[in-house]
C-alpha cells in the first residue's frame, strides 16, 4: 500500500468510525420504538409497520439521492443525510414530551427520518470509489457490512440497559447526538482532503437518473446479478419478519434475545476477517460457494426444534453474509463508471429493497394462512414433513425456512453457471 493509499485509508477509517457510532445510535431508535409500540398494541403488525416505515421511503427515494449524490460532494450529501434524520427523531421527542404521542406520530417520524438516508447511502458507498483504489474495495466492504451488524448485536443489548434506566425519550437525544457525531467527521475529513469536483452535464434531475438506468442496465451481467440478489433478499425478508415468532413458540423472551445476538455475532466474524484480510480471489466464485452455503444453514434453522441448534445455523446463515455482499459490491464497482456510482448504487438499492418488500407484505398471510395450519397436528402435512420438522405453532414458519433455504441455494448453482455474471470478474483485470 503505498503512503497516498494508507493515508486515504485512514481518512476513510474516520468517516467509517463515525458511520459506526451512527449505526449503533440508530439501532437504539429502532430497537426501543419496537419495544414501545408492541407494549402499547400486543400486536406484532404494529412492529412490522415500523420496518415498513423505514424501508419503503428510502426504496422509493435512493434512485433520486444517488443523482444528487454524482451532482455534489458526497461527503456534503452525507452530512445531509444525517443531519436531516436528526428531524424525525427532534418530532418524535417533542411528542413524547407534550404526553400525547400516537402511533402515527412515531411512524410519521420513522418515515421523516429514513427519508434522509435515501440522500446518505448512495453517497457513503459511492465515497469508496472516490477515496479509495480498487485494490482496497474488499476491505472497505468488508468494514462496512461489519458496522451495519452493530444494529443488530450491539444496540439491542445497549438498549435493554438503558430502557431500564431512563426513559425512552433519552433515546432519541442519544441517536440524535450519535448523528452529530458522525456528521463532524465527514467535515473534518472533507476540510483536511478538501472538496471533490464533481463533473455533470447539467442535464435536469430526471435525466440524470435515466441516464443511471442506462448505465445500470447496460451490463447484462450487472442486470443478472442485482435480479438474483432481490430473489435471495424475498427470502432474507421472510427470516427477518418471521424467525421471532417462530422461536417464542420454542422458548423464552430472554433465550431469544441471546440467541438474536449470537445469531448476528457470525455477520461481525465474516466481516472482520474481509476486513483484515480482504479479498482477493474469484469473487463470482465465492458468491455461489457463500450463497450455497447459506441457503443451507437457512434451511437448518427450520429443520429442528433445539435452540442451540438453531442458534448454531444462524451463526453460521450470518457468517456468510459479509461474504456475499462484499462480492456483490465488487463485481458491481467494478463495472460501474466512477461519476455515475450514487445514482447506479440508488437504482440497485432500489430493485433489490422490492425483495424486502415484497416478503414484509407476504410473510405474514403465508405463515398464517397457508403454512402453520399445514403443520398443526390435525394438518394435511403432519405425518409427512411434520414428522421431520415436527408439530405445532410456528413449524409451518419452520417449513418456509426450509423451502427459501432451498430456494436459495439453488440460485447459488444459477450464479455458479451463468457466464454473464462471471464475465463482470474479467472487467478492469
Amino acid at each position: 500500500m503505498t503512503d497516498r493509499s494508507q493515508d486515504l485509508y485512514s481518512k476513510f477509517l474516520f468517516i467509517w468510525v463515525g458511520q459506526f457510532i451512527s449505526i449503533i445510535g440508530t439501532g437504539l431508535t429502532i430497537f426501543s420504538l419496537g419495544v414501545y409500540v408492541y407494549k402499547q398494541t400486543n400486536t406484532a403488525s404494529s412492529y412490522v409497520f415500523i420496518l415498513i416505515c423505514a424501508l419503503l421511503p428510502p426504496m422509493l427515494l435512493k434512485p433520486y439521492g444517488g443523482v444528487l449524490a454524482d451532482r455534489h460532494d458526497r461527503r456534503l450529501m452525507m452530512v445531509f443525510g444525517d443531519l436531516g434524520a436528526t428531524l424525525g427523531l427532534l418530532y418524535i421527542f417533542l411528542m413524547m414530551l407534550d404526553g400525547d404521542i400516537q402511533l402515527w406520530h412515531i411512524y410519521l417520524g420513522i418515515a421523516i427520518s429514513s427519508i434522509f438516508s435515501a440522500f446518505q447511502e448512495p453517497a457513503y458507498k459511492a465515497l469508496v470509489t472516490d477515496l479509495l483504489p480498487e485494490n482496497l474495495y474488499a476491505k472497505a466492504s468488508g468494514l462496512m457490512q461489519l458496522a451495519s451488524s452493530a444494529q443488530y448485536l450491539i444496540s439491542p443489548f445497549l438498549a435493554g440497559i438503558l430502557l431500564s434506566v431512563i426513559d425512552i425519550k433519552f433515546i432519541f437525544l442519544i441517536d440524535i447526538t450519535t448523528l452529530l457525531i458522525s456528521s463532524s467527521i465527514v467535515i473534518w475529513v472533507r476540510n483536511i482532503l478538501g472538496s471533490i469536483a464533481t463533473k455533470h452535464s447539467g442535464q435536469n434531475i430526471m435525466a440524470d437518473l435515466k441516464e443511471g438506468i442506462q448505465e445500470f442496465s447496460k451490463s447484462i451481467g450487472v442486470v443478472h446479478l442485482v435480479i438474483t440478489t432481490m430473489l435471495v433478499l424475498f427470502f432474507v425478508g421472510l427470516l427477518q419478519s418471521l424467525i421471532i415468532p417462530m422461536l417464542l413458540n420454542l422458548t423464552t423472551v430472554k433465550i431469544v434475545g441471546i440467541s438474536q445476538s449470537i445469531c448476528a455475532s457470525g455477520i461481525i466474524l465474516g466481516s472482520l476477517f474481509i476486513g483484515l484480510f480482504g479479498s482477493k480471489h474469484k469473487h463470482a466464485i465465492i458468491l455461489s460457494i457463500s450463497l450455497f452455503l447459506s441457503g443451507i444453514f437457512f434451511a437448518g434453522l427450520g429443520l429442528s426444534t433445539d435452540i442451540v441448534l438453531i442458534t448454531l445455523a444462524g451463526f453460521m446463515f450470518f457468517a456468510t453474509l459479509p461474504f456475499i455482499n462484499t462480492s456483490i459490491e465488487v463485481l458491481i464497482r467494478k463495472n460501474i463508471e466512477n461519476r455515475k456510482q450514487g445514482r447506479v448504487w440508488s437504482i440497485i438499492s432500489m430493485v433489490t429493497y422490492l425483495g424486502s418488500i415484497i416478503a414484509f407484505a407476504v410473510a405474514g398471510f403465508l405463515a398464517d394462512r397457508i403454512f402453520n395450519p399445514l403443520l398443526q397436528a390435525d394438518g394435511l402435512l403432519a405425518g409427512t414433513v411434520g414428522s421431520v420438522i415436527g408439530v405445532g405453532d410456528g413449524r409451518g414458519i419452520a417449513l418456509m425456512f426450509v423451502i427459501s433455504g432451498a430456494m436459495i441455494s439453488l440460485i447459488s448453482l444459477f450464479i455458479w453457471q451463468n457466464k454473464k455474471i462471471k464475465g463482470l470478474e474479467n472487467v478492469g483485470t
